[in-house]
């Protein structure tokens, strides 16, 4: 019985998660002024994939990528004068808007980045 409530459960927030398959342009303001940067994501279900790409780090693949409710985590890898460091993205869906924090190759700071669906 507890299985099924659990299974229950997973499957509705499945059906509640915000849908954000499709084109998103974000911008940031960092350091040295303001970024920008887009995403391409596939949603199936909860699963996020997708790739994204800034002129600062050029083009990289989503990995871990998740959207439960209107919550999304996913993770990518930025080569940075020929290292490479891993970027944790968290976001909160709002319509068509999604604002993210992002921590990993700024040396422990995040930066805020919001992004807009484009239609």
């Amino acid at each position: 019985m507890k299985r099924l409530l659990a299974l229950m459960a997973i499957t509705a927030l499945a059906a509640f998660a915000a849908d954000i398959t499709g084109n998103w342009k974000a911008t940031a303001e960092g350091p040295n002024g303001a970024m920008q940067r887009t995403f391409a994501f596939k949603q199936d279900g909860a699963k996020l994939t997708g790739e994204t790409v800034s002129s600062m780090f050029g083009k990289s693949v989503i990995n871990d990528g998740k959207v439960e409710g209107d919550i999304v985590t996913f993770t990518i890898v930025v080569k940075f004068q020929d290292n490479e460091m891993k970027v944790n993205y968290k976001g909160k869906v709002n319509g068509d808007e999604i604002k993210f924090t992002v921590e990993g190759a700024m040396g422990g700071q995040t930066i805020e980045w919001l992004a807009k669906r484009e239609k």
